[in-house]
Order: C-alpha cells, then sequence, then structure tokens
C-alpha cells in the first residue's frame, strides 16, 4: 500500500512539473512575441522586456531541469522491486560475500565464489567482480543521466576491442534483356570499425562507522556515489573525446561541407552567419539540417545541443508565426523541436563562429557505446585512513558506426 501512495504521489508530482513548465512556456511566447513587437516599433530591443524575457528563459531551465530530475527518481526501483529482482536471479551467495569484503574487507567468500565460476576476480592490483545487481544499477542509471549513452547504440563484449565490419556500399546490379548475357557485378564494399575499451574509473569513500551500519545498503550507496562521476566523464567523451584513453566522441571526426560528403566524415549544413543564426528566416537553416539527412533515418532523428543553444532556439518561428521549440507535453517526454525530440547535452559546443552547437540525427545508428562486461571495485583501507577507499572501474568504449547517420549544424558564413 505504502509503494502504491508513494507512487501516485510521484506521478502527482510529476504531472504538476510538466504543467507549470508548459505555462511558464506560454509566458515565455508572450515576453518574446512583445520582444519582437519592440524590434518593429522601435527598431530596437526594449531593456525592460529582455531582462524580463532572460528571468523566464532562466525559470524555464530550472523547471526542466527539476523534471528531469523527477523523471530521473521516477525510473528508479522501489525497494521492493529490488528485493523481487535479488530473489528471482541474483546470487544471494554472491551479494553476500561482497557486503563482508566491501564492509569489512574479508575476501574468503569472494575468492570461493570467482574460482567456482572460471573467473579471475583479483589479481596483482585486484579488485573483484561487484554482484551482478550492482552492476546493472549502475548501467542503468548511466543510461539514465548520460545523455548519448541514453541514445545512443549499446553493446556488451568480454574482449578489449570490439570490431564490427559495415557494408558501406552494396553490390552492383543493372538492368538486362532476357536474353542478353549476365556480367558479373562487384561485391559490396566493406569497413571494419574497431572500438577499443578504455578504464573509467571512481574512488568514493567511506566512514566506518557508514560500512558498520548493517542499515546501509552497500550496492545501492557504490552505484549512486559512482553514478554522476562516471556519467560526466562519458558525456564529454562520447562527444569531444579524441580517442585517446577515452572514447572518440562524434565531434572529434573530419568534418566536411554536406555537398562533399564521404564516409569517415561527418557532414555539416552551415548556418549562413558568423557565430548566429541568420537575421532572415533563421528556421530554415534548422530545416535544411533536418533534410540533409536521408529519410531512412530521419525518422528516428533527434537534435543534440546544450542548455544554452536551446535558450536560443526557443525564440525561433516558424513561417506560420509558431514556435519551433515545445515544452515535454507529458512527463515522460522530451522537449521537441520542429516535432523531433531534443536531447540536452551539457558537454556540447555554444554558439559561436566555427562551432558546431547542434547536432540531429538517429544517433541509435550513428554512435555505438560498447561496454566491457563487468565493474571491478579494490577496497583500500590504507591510503586515506580514517577512510575507506573503493577504487571502481568499468571499461568502456564509443565511436560513430555510421558516418551518414548525423549531421551537424555549423554557426559559420
Amino acid at each position: 500500500m505504502a509503494g502504491g501512495t508513494e507512487t501516485k504521489a510521484a506521478e502527482g508530482e510529476l504531472k504538476r512539473a510538466v504543467e507549470d513548465l508548459q505555462r511558464t512556456f506560454q509566458v515565455y511566447c508572450e515576453a518574446n512575441d512583445e520582444r519582437l513587437a519592440d524590434i518593429e516599433t522601435r527598431a530596437s530591443d526594449d531593456v525592460v522586456t529582455g531582462e524580463k524575457l532572460a528571468r523566464i528563459d532562466a525559470a524555464l531551465d530550472r523547471q526542466k531541469r527539476q523534471l528531469d530530475d523527477l523523471m530521473l527518481k521516477g525510473r528508479r526501483p522501489m525497494r521492493e522491486e529490488r528485493d523481487e529482482l535479488r530473489l528471482r536471479g541474483v546470487s544471494l551467495e554472491h551479494k553476500a560475500a561482497f557486503d563482508a569484503y566491501v564492509r569489512g574487507g574479508g575476501e574468503d567468500g569472494l575468492k570461493g565464489l570467482e574460482q567456482k565460476a572460471l573467473s579471475v576476480g583479483s589479481d596483482a592490483d585486484g579488485g573483484y567482480l561487484v554482484p551482478e545487481e550492482t552492476e546493472t544499477a549502475i548501467l542503468t542509471r548511466l543510461a539514465s543521466v548520460s545523455p548519448i549513452r541514453a541514445i545512443a547504440g549499446l553493446r556488451q563484449v568480454s574482449a578489449s576491442v570490439f570490431k564490427k565490419p559495415f557494408s558501406i556500399s552494396g553490390p552492383q546490379t543493372g538492368w538486362v534483356g532476357e536474353t542478353a548475357a549476365r556480367p558479373q557485378t562487384n561485391g559490396p564494399t566493406l569497413a571494419e570499425l574497431a572500438f577499443p575499451t578504455m578504464e573509467l574509473y571512481a574512488m568514493p569513500a567511506a566512514t566506518a562507522t557508514l560500512l558498520d551500519d548493517a542499515a546501509v545498503d552497500v550496492d545501492q550507496w557504490i552505484a549512486e556515489e559512482v553514478e554522476t562521476a562516471f556519467a560526466e566523464q562519458e558525456g564529454a567523451a562520447f562527444i569531444n573525446g579524441d580517442g585517446v584513453n577515452k572514447p572518440r566522441g562524434f565531434l572529434d571526426y573530419p568534418r566536411v561541407d554536406e555537398a562533399m560528403w564521404s564516409w569517415g566524415n561527418i557532414g555539416e549544413v552551415a548556418s549562413g552567419a558568423a557565430g548566429a543564426f541568420p537575421a532572415t528566416d533563421p528556421a530554415d537553416r534548422l530545416i535544411d539540417l533536418v533534410y540533409a539527412l536521408k529519410s531512412g533515418y530521419r525518422q528516428n532523428g533527434r537534435f543534440v545541443m546544450n542548455r544554452r543553444t536551446q535558450a536560443a532556439v526557443r525564440k525561433l518561428k516558424d513561417g506560420d508565426g509558431n514556435y519551433i521549440w515545445q515544452p515535454p507535453a507529458t512527463a515522460n517526454a522530451p522537449a521537441t523541436l520542429m516535432s523531433f525530440p531534443v536531447t540536452e547535452a551539457e558537454d556540447m559546443p555554444d554558439i559561436a563562429d566555427g562551432a558546431a552547437a547542434i547536432a540531429f540525427g538517429d544517433f541509435r545508428r550513428g554512435y555505438l557505446v560498447v561496454d566491457r562486461t563487468g565493474v571491478r571495485i579494490l577496497r583500500d583501507p590504507y591510503s586515506a585512513k580514517p577512510y575507506v577507499l573503493f577504487y571502481t572501474t568499468k571499461r568502456v568504449g564509443g565511436g560513430v558506426q555510421d558516418f551518414d547517420a548525423i549531421k551537424l549544424l555549423n554557426f559559420r558564413a
């Protein structure tokens, strides 16, 4: 009964947050219309109206973040659901042995279990595999709070490098007469893509009092401590990473004008103005970006940009005078831009001359995140006494897997 009451309360809170955001956006639209009217009549922005719009814009950002936090909180399983998962599929024996290791450093239980499983749980520098429940919890939270991971393709591997062949072009074909000879056609062109996994670590610290408290769920604590650290590092690498000891971000690949696109490059559309949208028909550049993507990708397309770029886009209208950015219609829906969902990624660049501040594409097909199976933890009670450090590591890689599935809007003339 308590769980049902909590669920209803959370749903009510989400509904109120969505309604508040929609009301604030209506006020924002009215203020921006007033600003545009001032420009038409006075040929300049009214300072008071501009400040009012900036305040409403900041309120929109705050309400959107609050809504995102509520949605993330709602995705976390309740205690009863976690217990049910444990009973159905998770090794309670492994969890108990891991709990003993984390709390007191006892390794005997884990050594025996992982030897029986024919896995090397600890070597000279060591670490033990965390229980399956904790690993799943960490990966679930990363998908929720790391924006690119949440929309990209995902693959779990057991090797250090994942290699994937990709067919750039299919076999050649042709028309022939009924009795004409059938000449041999060329085979498809294949490219081999390699995605090495790199080590990502977090090192939360706990006091002896925390570990001695039997009421503390250590698995849950570790997952919550490392989720933010992992997500921040991943979010930056999946966008801007150079591939050296980290995944390669989609903005690190060579970029060319869409008219000259070829495999291995990311296609760009120019905004038409240095560091800005053009003064005339600015929304048309977003339409150009959308239709630079082939229809097979476009049906699953989404925009990716940071909060400041989204604030600039909120002011744009289509040819009929309608705002092209719209707030979420329901609790679990994203904001939309020209009816396509918007993913907010703070590691995207701001609008500036030569900056690719907006990406559009089918990221599920375009970008691949590779996770090596297993999250490891090494208990260190010596380096930072009186604290106990938990050196938690996972291996992750990433890179573009289909160069035709992602397009960029570059703010250049």
